[in-house]
């Protein structure tokens, strides 16, 4: 096989290089270049996405049995379109890093792979979309869902989505677990979400890379969710953070109204905490079918405080100072409660 990574330097494309390289394949990374050394034995080009002449210049040096895109999250639909059409000649198939985000129904209603999709155009700019009043839709999730039309028009039936919804894992640049982590080393008294026995369904960036390796190789089409088909719940999740990290600190659970009285940001301040009905209610069965095969998140927890506890670095990224309660703030809600 012979393959091509847009990004490939960091978490997901970092993860699914180095696994294409385990298999014996021959991988071809572009990306500017940026944002993270290039993995030891790839081919590496570096280029700009949206400039189409480092497109054609990319291009030369397929043809690859399929392209794998890692990185369309900071480009508009135009932008996604631009490089399927200029690789189209160059590649058998393309596998495209989506997002659950891309329904209309995220998160208010239990989704499975045949949901209704936001409406965006293939040719859209980054301004098209808008978010909703209570967060949902996204401008993202509109973006994205242009970024599939775009991959659809240039590759039809050669086109594979994967639609994650949290991926977590060592390497991880946002924040969320490595927050976990390093509150739970902390101890004391830790701020969580009722119920504890609400499940959530993150999933091991590992076994994203191997199930979109997998497609890579296959002669499948079309859309799949990417989430934990068993999950863990809040509580197990946390208790796990704790073992871990050998943390002294014991969970004081709120109910989601008191947390929200208190201006506690869903997602972001409590990370993987929203309430809303299906943020983890996405029906992974079709993927499941296909291969997807998901490790414990027990062991995502645990092998992610190794790769911290061994100085592990994440790439550099806004999204990392976003999550995460403040001590101060945190302790003030404890107060009121006491």
């Amino acid at each position: 096989m012979r393959i091509l990574v847009i990004g490939g330097t960091w978490f997901l494309g970092k993860c699914i290089a180095e696994e294409a390289l385990a298999r014996g394949w021959s991988v071809t990374t572009f990306n500017r270049g940026r944002s993270g050394r290039d993995v030891d034995g790839v081919e590496p080009v570096h280029g700009d996405r949206t400039d189409r002449t480092d497109l054609q210049r990319l291009a030369q040096r397929g043809p690859w049995d399929a392209v794998v895109d890692t990185s369309s999250s900071d480009f508009a639909p135009r932008d996604v379109l631009l490089a399927a059409t200029e690789l189209r000649e160059a590649a058998r198939r393309w596998v495209h890093i989506s997002t659950v985000s891309v329904y209309a129904g995220w998160p208010h209603q239990t989704l499975t792979d045949t949901s209704t999709l936001l409406d965006c155009p293939a040719d859209a700019d980054e301004s098209y979309g808008y978010t909703g009043d209570d967060g949902s839709p996204t401008v993202y999730g509109f973006q994205k869902a242009g970024g599939e039309r775009a991959v659809t028009e240039a590759f039809g039936d050669a086109a594979v989505f994967l639609r994650p919804g949290v991926i977590l894992g060592p390497g991880e640049y946002v924040g969320r677990l490595p927050w976990w982590l390093t509150r739970a080393k902390r101890g004391g008294r830790i701020l969580a979400p009722a119920p504890g026995e609400r499940r959530i369904q993150p999933v091991d960036v590992r076994d994203v890379a191997t199930f979109a390796l997998d497609q890579a190789a296959a002669d499948t089409s079309g859309g799949y969710n990417v989430t934990h088909p068993d999950g863990i719940t809040f509580a197990e999740f946390i208790r796990e953070c704790l073992t871990v990290t050998g943390g002294a600190g014991r969970p004081e659970w709120v109910e989601p109204a008191v947390l929200t009285e208190h201006g506690v940001a869903q997602w972001t301040e409590m990370p993987l905490w929203r309430t809303h009905a299906g943020v983890w209610a996405v029906d992974s069965s079709r993927a499941v079918a296909a291969g997807l095969r998901c490790r414990p998140i027990a062991e995502t927890i645990r092998d992610t405080w190794a790769w911290l506890a061994a100085d592990g670095r994440p790439v550099d990224h806004p999204r990392w100072a976003e999550h995460g309660i403040a001590p101060e703030k945190e302790a003030k809600i404890h107060a009121s409660l006491s």
